[in-house]
């Protein structure tokens, strides 16, 4: 496959089924087998949960990169460009090189079924950081974790981060079934850190801890932070340590856990390899440094102030519930337009029954995924619970166009309801309206 062009590697990756899922690890344990198990060259801390992996995932990478550490991050999905997935110290794959890491994948995958678009990228991912000698490898979980095409993996942390009901097809109709597949990440003596507050979630994650001989740290019971009394930053009482007075780099008051996990995971992290190397150093400036070079795009991101408008994925009810509680505040005193697309497999009722009560207007749009359901449906569903007025713009970018050019410099904006929504929202951001 020589001389393949950045256009036609991305065009034959998708061509792989972007949401064919396949439960089981024998493919893509068969591709890294054939590239010399690169994963097995540098460290890895593993993230699997329902909200907030990727947040989580970005504070530890930012920490581990400002303590001096050539750290990789693989995160899913791209809001708009597909090399945002994985990154080397903050820096995006290049074009060059994901076509290089597509090459060699695609070469070994020989097994009798052909690899999905997700085992591939995931390959690719796992061969870029060896290729980069990476020290630090912080990889979030597409879909679950038990047989999810990261869980190859072995790494010196795992980190559940939250539970709720999602992909039940997949995953199961329960919080005992999600804590189960989520907690297939953990493994031998591998310590876990983890914000599972339901008692029959959390019962299954003690269990494969135990199981396992893992250590197991708890939100709230382990470790916690608190708002400094009378100010807007926030106090960490660790496992180990505390931290004082820290900024908490993304907004929503939701990010108070990621965070917490995120600093819990790095105590522990820090303290097994402080004897072998002395950048394993975990001090109020480095945790400052590491939150103030965090960025985590198309959530809770104001891209632009006049009008004011919010990006957030908020793909599904717990998201939702963060997004709705930030804009009561963020919002409180603006004439809000909601713009919104959902995919059919969320519960888009339960969504809207959350956020268009704080809306004035409603413009429903529809991501060109073929999950998403159509502006008709989904207008239906405003209109049931909605006295105001309803618009239909199937293209997402025509309708961010639109919210914008109709709204006045004191009212506010918000595009959610899918981070495929967010992608392309963010998209037209970047080109027409972001110099």
């Amino acid at each position: 496959m020589a001389n393949t062009s950045y256009e036609q590697c991305l065009d034959r990756i998708y061509k792989l089924g972007r949401f064919g899922i396949k439960l089981e690890l024998d493919t893509i344990s068969n591709i890294l087998r054939f590239l010399n198990n690169p994963q097995k060259n540098y460290h890895i801390i593993h993230v699997a949960g329902t909200n907030g992996k990727g947040s989580t995932a970005t504070y530890m990478a930012a920490m581990l990169q400002q303590a001096g550490f050539k750290t990789g991050i693989y995160t899913s999905p791209h809001l708009v460009r597909f090399n945002e997935r994985i990154c080397v110290d903050g820096v995006q794959i290049s074009d060059l090189d994901v076509v290089s890491a597509y090459e060699a994948v695609n070469a070994v995958d020989i097994g009798k079924r052909k690899a999905t678009f997700f085992e591939i990228a995931t390959a690719m991912a796992f061969y870029y950081f060896s290729r980069q000698q990476v020290e630090w490898a912080v990889i979030e979980t597409g879909m679950g974790g038990r047989f999810d095409a990261t869980n190859v993996i072995r790494p010196a942390l795992s980190v559940i981060t939250n539970l709720s009901i999602e992909h039940t097809d997949y995953l199961g109709h329960t919080i005992k079934d999600l804590a189960r597949e989520k907690g297939g990440i953990i493994k031998p003596a591998a310590p876990v850190v983890t914000a599972v507050s339901q008692p029959s979630g959390i019962r299954v994650i003690e269990k494969t801890a135990q199981k396992n001989k893992a250590p197991l740290f708890q939100f709230k019971k382990d470790f916690s932070i608190r708002k400094t009394p009378g100010k807007k930053t926030y106090n960490f009482k660790g496992i180990h340590q505390g931290f004082n007075r820290l900024v908490k780099p993304l907004p929503g008051e939701h990010q108070r856990e990621n965070l917490s996990l995120a600093l819990a995971g790095m105590e522990l992290i820090f303290d097994r390899f402080k004897t072998k190397d002395k950048r394993y150093t975990l001090d109020q400036p480095l945790v400052e440094k590491g939150l103030a070079a965090a960025r985590w795009p198309g959530r809770l991101e104001r891209i632009m102030e006049s009008p004011l408008v919010i990006l957030d994925g908020a793909h599904n009810l717990k998201a939702a519930q963060a997004l709705a509680a930030y804009l009561k505040k963020a919002v409180a005193d603006k004439t809000l337009t909601l713009v919104i697309g959902i995919l059919d497999d969320k519960p888009h009722e339960d969504m809207l029954n959350l956020l268009i009560p704080l809306a004035s207007r409603v413009i429903v749009t529809q991501a060109k995924i073929d999950r998403s359901i159509s502006t008709q449906l989904l207008a239906a569903a405003v209109q049931k619970n909605f006295p105001g007025k309803i618009e239909e713009i199937k293209d997402v970018q025509e309708a961010v166009f639109h919210a914008i050019s109709t709204s006045s410099k004191e009212d506010a904006i918000c595009i959610a309801g899918s981070l495929y929504v967010a992608g392309e929202a963010k998209a037209k951001f970047d080109l027409d309206f972001i110099s």
